[in-house]
Formats: structure tokens, C-alpha cells, sequence
């Protein structure tokens, strides 16, 4: 599995919520705060407006634009600056409009010319999933034009989506559910191939070098990896290897490597029932204790303690 793939399959990525808007001016709405999940909204037809953040200007969505807003922050969709601070609560226009989750959002005047549909969604990753990659990225992604900018496959995917979004027909929630995933890990890729390709952490894997590095990491897990190693794969020496990785990914190397070693034995705590021993082997180590003490340092709690508390809340 490619590095990309294996940090969004390990963070158990999955599509949640889907539906389709129809909103005519005048209109603006008050998304409220999610925990756990990244939203995104897809211009299909229209345009509209994006507030995240009070104190940034706010995002220009034009259709066929998409924007991921990250770690479930409240924000702000309308149609023109005047209709800004007249807001009303998602909530409020899922009941006034009788949404049941089938067909389209509608909500608005009757009538008028100007209409803007959306293509919305949320991005849930498992609990307690964590990585560096997707804790850097920024408050929000904005992608223009982005079934041109993913390629004419990602523009015909946009079009089913559409298209299944919230219909009564078999398999169409499956259908788009799983097809948001897509767009998520497309405009990931899109994102750190263009924009994102400076920013730390996101760096590390625009270089060309450190990808490798980090490919290798994922593929073999359990490896006895040491600097040396690393830097030959890298192509570099031992003190340049050092230095570039650390300042694209803001941690050593081998931080690295336990950063993600406890987040696959987190993983496999929550989602399996295999002994400890054999985890902390798959995660390259040969004795309990010393996997114990490694893992209470990261997730604050010791193996088996960390895999009652999950199954309690289960």
C-alpha cells in the first residue's frame, strides 16, 4: 500500500454524512461545530461564500470548486456578503425546509434565478487516530476548479456523486459514501503536490528524498531501522539525512518511526483481540515491557488499560 493510502486506511478514514443543496438568494447558513470529522463542500452549480476563520477573509467558492474545512470548525455558507450576518442555523433549515436526507436540500426564496448547488459531505477518522500529516494541514483546503485540477476521471466521479447523493435507489448511500473517501485522498494529493508542498511536515512528503524514507518506514513497520539504513535509502549522508528529515517533518527520524509504530498498535488494540506480545512484535518489539512503557508515554495509559477503556465505550 502506497504512504498515502496507509495513513488514511490505519486513521480508518470513512465517508459518514452526504446530501445535495438547492439554496436560492436570499440564503446563509450557520454550520455549527463537529467533533472528529473534516467537511467538505463541492460548488456542482452557483457559486457562494465560505467563513471559517472571523479574522480571514472568507472563501470564494465558484462552481466547480471544492473546500475540505478540517478538524469539524464551524463555518459559515451564503450567497453574498449582505446576507452574511443574517445566518440561520443548519438545524433550523434541515426542519423548516422538511429534509428528510432523500433528494435535495432545498431552502430559499421560490422563484428566483439564482441558485447555488452543493455536493456536502463529512470525513470521519477513527477515535484517537492520529498523524503528523493530517495534524498539519491548515484550517481549510481550497482547491479551484477541482475536477479539472484531479483530472477528467475525478470530474465524471463528481458527476455520479451528484447524482447519488441522497437518492432512494439500491446501493446509492454505499455509493457516495465511499466515493467521498476518494475526494478526500485526491485533494490530500492534489494539496501536497502543489500549496501544501512547503509546509512543515507536509514537505517531507513533496521531497523526493524523505518520501522514501518514509515509504520504507510504513512498509516494514517493524524493521530494526537505524540512521545509517535510513540514510541510504534516502540517498544522503547520515548528518544531511538527519538534518533535511527533521526540518520537512519537525521530529528525528527515528521519532518518526515510534510515532507511527504506536499509532498501528493503537490501532490493533481498539480493533483486534490479539495478545499484547504479538502486537508489540508486529510493531518491532520483543519485549512486553518495553512496549508497555513506550506506549503508556504516547497514549497516557498502558496497552491492556488503553483496550478495556475502548471496548467500555463500545
Amino acid at each position: 500500500m502506497d504512504l498515502l493510502s496507509d495513513i488514511l486506511s490505519r486513521m480508518q478514514l470513512s465517508g459518514t454524512l452526504y446530501f445535495r443543496t438547492s439554496f436560492t438568494s436570499p440564503w446563509s447558513i450557520r454550520v455549527p461545530s463537529f467533533e472528529n470529522v473534516a467537511r467538505f463542500h463541492f460548488a456542482h452549480k452557483g457559486r457562494c461564500f465560505v467563513r471559517i476563520n472571523p479574522n480571514e477573509p472568507p472563501v470564494p467558492l465558484e462552481q466547480g470548486d471544492l473546500v475540505i474545512i478540517m478538524r469539524g470548525a464551524s463555518h459559515t455558507l451564503y450567497c453574498d456578503p449582505t446576507t452574511e450576518n443574517q445566518a440561520v442555523l443548519l438545524d433550523q433549515v434541515v426542519e423548516k425546509s422538511g429534509f428528510t436526507g432523500k433528494g435535495a436540500l432545498v431552502y430559499g426564496e421560490t422563484g428566483t434565478n439564482y441558485e447555488t448547488q452543493l455536493v456536502c459531505g463529512h470525513f470521519a477518522f477513527g477515535d484517537n487516530a492520529q498523524h503528523l500529516l493530517i495534524d498539519a494541514l491548515p484550517s481549510h483546503i481550497h482547491i479551484r476548479n477541482y475536477g479539472e485540477a484531479a483530472g477528467a476521471w475525478m470530474d465524471n466521479t463528481l458527476k455520479v456523486i451528484g447524482n447519488e447523493a441522497g437518492r432512494d435507489q439500491m446501493g446509492s448511500d454505499l455509493i457516495a459514501l465511499k466515493m467521498s473517501e476518494i475526494i478526500f485522498a485526491q485533494a490530500l494529493r492534489t494539496y501536497l503536490e502543489s500549496e501544501g508542498a512547503g509546509l512543515p511536515v507536509l514537505a517531507g512528503f513533496a521531497d523526493a528524498n524523505i518520501a522514501r524514507v518514509l515509504t520504507a518506514i510504513h512498509e516494514e513497520p517493524a524493521y530494526p531501522w537505524t540512521l545509517e539504513r535510513l540514510a541510504q535509502i534516502a540517498g544522503m549522508s547520515r548528518t544531511a539525512f538527519v538534518t533535511r528529515f527533521s526540518q520537512c517533518m519537525t521530529m528525528t527520524p527515528l521519532s518518526y518511526i515510534t510515532h507511527w509504530r504506536m499509532q498501528i498498535a493503537r490501532q490493533q488494540l481498539a480493533s483486534t483481540s490479539e495478545p499484547i506480545i504479538e502486537i508489540a512484535e508486529m510493531v518491532g518489539y520483543h519485549s512486553e515491557a518495553a512496549f508497555s512503557r513506550v506506549f503508556k508515554k504516547h497514549h497516557s495509559s498502558a496497552p491492556a488499560t488503553y483496550r478495556r477503556q475502548i471496548r467500555e465505550l463500545a
